[in-house]
């Protein structure tokens, strides 16, 4: 299974799971055939350990925005910010951004704002918007609607696990779908079922780690190499070998994270 690539679209290296043990994970994560993987900045504040991670590690890129449960408490990102960062080349999406109401539905005002600030970012730069939605369906799926009827954009719904109405709408807009260790629970049917009713070439893998550790690492800290067990999930969804439903990820993440693929190239 380590022959064949798949990237690892999501995940946090900064946080103080993996301090100092970057170059491990890494490492294990290549032995995984987990080739790539984008590292994501959660407060802007956070952006230079962020960005130092990607410069360290050639098989590390980064995004950076500012999580919904974390907008009431962070300083107001502004277009121009986001902007400015998307400017460094290893910098390859918008976000993590989004609505999150299960805990922090009192800001909820505050992360509108916050998601319509990095919409118009990636309206701006091009890059794909990442995108966090918890018991927050409808109103994720207007706002991202009326962004996109202002002026078009790309967009991964990360770590989807909301209902089947708010994929259709996604899909509909030509965004993309991430299957995490979620899709890999038992309990885990009707997700999978909205996997399998996507078109193959809108899905992606992640970890989310260090949290969502699929099965048999469930209920430990996650990390990229797992990636491949989400990945072996999504292979019985869709009804394909391992290997056939691998170069879908890579050919969809190499799509969408065109700036990514680029860099790969180039180096």
């Amino acid at each position: 299974m380590a022959d064949t690539r798949i990237t690892d679209s999501h995940c946090h290296l900064d946080f103080p799971d993996f301090d100092g043990r970057q170059a491990e994970i890494v490492a294990r994560a290549g032995e995984a055939g987990v080739h790539r993987m984008v590292t994501i900045c959660t407060r802007l504040r956070s952006e230079p350990a962020v960005r130092a991670i990607a410069e360290a590690h050639a098989p590390v890129f980064y995004a950076a925005g500012t999580h919904p449960m974390s907008a009431a408490e962070e300083p107001m990102a502004s277009v121009a910010d986001l902007v400015a960062l998307a400017r460094h080349p290893k910098f390859v999406g918008i976000g993590e951004t989004g609505l999150d109401y299960h805990y922090t539905a009192d800001s909820a005002a505050v992360q509108k704002r916050s998601l319509e600030i990095h919409i118009e970012a990636a309206q701006e730069t091009g890059l794909p918007l990442i995108i966090h939605a918890r018991d927050a369906d409808d109103d994720v799926a207007a706002i991202l609607t009326e962004g996109y009827r202002r002026q078009p954009y790309s967009c991964v719904m990360h770590c989807f696990s909301s209902g089947a109405e708010l994929a259709r709408i996604a899909l509909d807009l030509g965004f993309y779908l991430s299957m995490s260790g979620i899709a890999a629970f038992p309990r885990s049917e009707n997700l999978r079922e909205i996997f399998a009713a996507a078109p193959l070439d809108r899905v992606l893998v992640e970890t989310d780690s260090p949290y969502l550790a699929p099965p048999p690492h469930r209920g430990k800290r996650n990390e990229p190499a797992y990636t491949a067990h989400t990945a072996r999930v999504g292979a019985e969804v869709f009804g394909l070998s391992y290997a056939d439903f691998a170069a879908a990820t890579e050919a969809n993440f190499e799509r969408l994270f065109a700036k990514a693929a680029a860099w790969s190239e180039a180096a």
